[in-house]
């Protein structure tokens, strides 16, 4: 086989008519073993097209073996055009920036970790199904491309969540014309209250807390009372029987809710005489009928008329009547145990009504002179005292009822103080945009307002969507 050697270390090979540098085995025309380096001019000889080279694919790839790709080899891909297939193992080192377009399907049979953060971290423009972790909420969410959900959060089949429900009430004050009447609301959209049904027997100084399908109504003032009953939200209609308050009379209850838990704090048991105001907390499974269980404590005071809401992982209560403290009680509602003291109000919350998307609770607080009934706002995912948030706009909210979705609150009715005057005012305010509320609609009824009066909707903050 004739060789010609050339420099020291380098064989160049003529086997027939097959031409092998580097190689003494040629297999093609031209063997090459190893790379070669063009100036990229075009010679007299012609131009020769190199389907690969370093740096450069055009065409599939596939990758089995274990790949590491580090920061320090980034340089090497930045020239890929074709298809890489990865068939075995890929570790990106910590710190590496990767980017990519989309993926008609992904597998993943280990972690897979999704964009984090807290809800005041998403996007200002979020594409539709954009899905990240909220750390605030310590849940899954998905842009639905008009708002943020959790996953896992109900949505009625008639795309009709954010209806508003309230329970009994007064349409004097002091309460002798009692109500029997549920009505009802939709929060997102402006509008007067509609009748919805009835309950067993009229009464005042009534809770209330929800699923996303069910409303409850617990105990109630004028004739005292223990029971609780239920609505269907969607539905329409009367209320059923569900069982009894943990006390034998309980009133000035404050309730709220998870997605499957609903819960009174505090509340006046009017037995033994003369009765008491109550340091407890009570729960119900709210998909199945039955007696309220005790839960635990509140941490210091008893106290009743306190306003109460909650996060999608914690209860909400804020000292009412009989408290002289302002604390803002806070339970993990998924398991048994007493509150702890999550802060201060910036006033007395006696006898005012509040609610909560996920993310934030809105409250009444007294009325700072004699026209404007105060507005404070508290964080659902950390400590700390609540601030201002705007004015009601009118003398008081005193026993309004409340309701929310993630968008809106409503605070319908209550009596104005000192003239003793129920209010026929529903107003709304967006919960995440601080400022003074605003006109929804009235009250429905006999147009004398109502007052001693609690509400719940199928989309507030404790079912962790809408």
């Amino acid at each position: 086989m004739p060789s010609i050697r050339i420099g020291f270390s380098t064989d160049f090979n003529l086997t027939g008519e097959q031409i092998g540098i580097g190689t003494t085995n040629p297999t093609a025309r031209l063997d090459v073993a190893g790379q070669i380096l063009s100036d990229d001019s075009a010679g007299s000889g012609g131009v020769s097209t190199v389907t690969r080279y370093s740096g450069f694919l055009d065409e599939a790839q596939g990758l089995g073996n274990t790949v590491s790709i580090a920061e320090t080899t980034k340089g090497n891909l930045n020239s890929l055009s074709g298809e890489i297939k990865i068939s075995g193992e890929v570790t990106v080192t910590e710190d590496t920036k990767l980017t990519g377009g989309r993926l008609d399907s992904l597998t993943v049979t280990g972690k897979f970790d999704l964009p984090h953060g807290g809800s005041e971290d998403r996007e200002d423009t979020p594409e539709k199904g954009s899905t990240r972790f909220n750390q605030d909420l310590g849940q899954l969410e998905f842009y639905t491309g008009y708002e943020w959900r959790t996953v896992g959060s109900y949505s009625r089949p008639d795309g009709g969540a954010g209806r508003m429900v309230t329970f009994g009430g007064t349409f004097d004050y002091p309460a002798t014309d009692t109500a029997q009447t549920i009505d009802y609301l939709n929060i997102n959209t402006f509008g007067n209250a509609q009748n919805f049904g009835d309950l067993t027997s009229a009464r005042t100084q009534t809770s209330a807390c929800s699923s996303a399908t069910r409303g409850l109504c617990m105990g109630g003032n004028h004739p005292a009372t223990n029971i609780i009953e239920y609505v269907t939200i969607a539905a329409g209609g009367n209320s059923i029987d569900f069982g009894d308050c943990n006390r034998d009379v309980q009133y000035g209850i404050g309730g709220c809710s998870s997605s499957t838990r609903g819960f009174a704090a505090g509340g006046y048991d009017q037995t033994p005489s003369p009765g008491a105001n109550l340091n407890t907390i009570d729960y119900v499974e709210i998909s199945t009928l039955g007696n309220m269980l005790d839960f635990g404590d509140l941490t210091n005071n008893a106290s009743r008329y306190g306003p109460s809401f909650s996060s999608p992982v914690r209860g909400f209560y804020i000292d009412g009547s009989g408290s002289p403290r302002k604390e803002i009680n806070v339970w993990t509602m998924a398991s048994k145990g007493n509150s702890i003291d999550w802060g201060d109000a910036t006033d007395n919350a006696s006898q005012l009504g509040g609610s909560s998307n996920s993310v934030r609770g809105v409250y009444l607080v007294a009325p700072d002179g004699p026209h404007t009934c105060k507005i404070d706002q508290v964080s659902l995912s950390s400590l700390g005292n609540a601030i201002y948030f705007g004015d009601l706009g009118r003398a008081t909210g005193a026993d309004a009822a409340s309701g929310a979705t993630q968008t809106r609150a409503i605070f319908a009715g209550g009596f104005a103080s000192p003239a003793l005057t129920n209010m026929t005012n529903i107003d709304y305010v967006t919960i995440m945009t601080a400022g003074n509320a605003q006109d929804f609609g009235d009250i429905a009824g006999k147009g004398a307002g109502k007052s001693l009066f609690r509400g719940c909707s199928d989309s507030h903050g404790g079912l962790g969507g809408f």
